[in-house]
This record gives C-alpha cells, structure tokens and sequence, in this order.
C-alpha cells in the first residue's frame, strides 16, 4: 500500500480510524472478500463522520484516485445482499 486515505483535519482521532477502518474494507473486498455485515458496520460509523451524499462522494472519488479500488459498487453490492454473506469484488 503506497497511498493514504483521506480524512479531515477537523475530525477527532476515534472519527479518522472510523474512516479509514472503512477505507480498509473497501479494499479487503477487492483483495480477499469481507464480512457483509462487518462491511455494513463500518459503513455506518463511516455514515456518522460523513453524513452529506457529497462529501461521500469527494472522498470515494480520492480514495479511488489514490488506491484503484472504487467505493460506491462495493456498497452497492452490500445493499444489495443477494444473499451473499461475503462481499468480493473483481478487480479491473
């Protein structure tokens, strides 16, 4: 791993580990598979820290410009469910 993961520099220290715990599951989706429900979780402290539809979506976009690894199909498959317990998504 050679990027960082964006944060602000107004959250708390328990509000960045929040964010970047998910920015982790992103990418444990696309390199081994991870826990729907864990996933979800994490998404929902993300949730707290970042509440605005907008901001979502400025910081999905770094960290995809960053790492590689898109955010937005990874919750979409989460939401979906589909019966999957485990969320892995195929690489580009």
């Amino acid at each position: 791993m050679d990027y960082s993961y964006p944060f602000s520099i107004e959250w708390s220290t328990e509000e960045i580990i929040d964010v970047v715990s998910f920015f982790e599951g992103i990418e444990m989706a696309y390199e081994k598979g991870i826990n729907r429900q864990e996933l979800m979780t994490r998404y929902r402290k993300f949730k707290q820290v970042v509440p605005a539809i907008s901001e979502e979506k400025t910081y999905f976009r770094e960290f995809e410009e960053e790492s590689g690894y898109a955010s937005f199909p990874v919750i979409k498959a989460m939401k979906a469910g589909n019966g999957n317990d485990i969320i892995k998504m195929n690489k580009k």
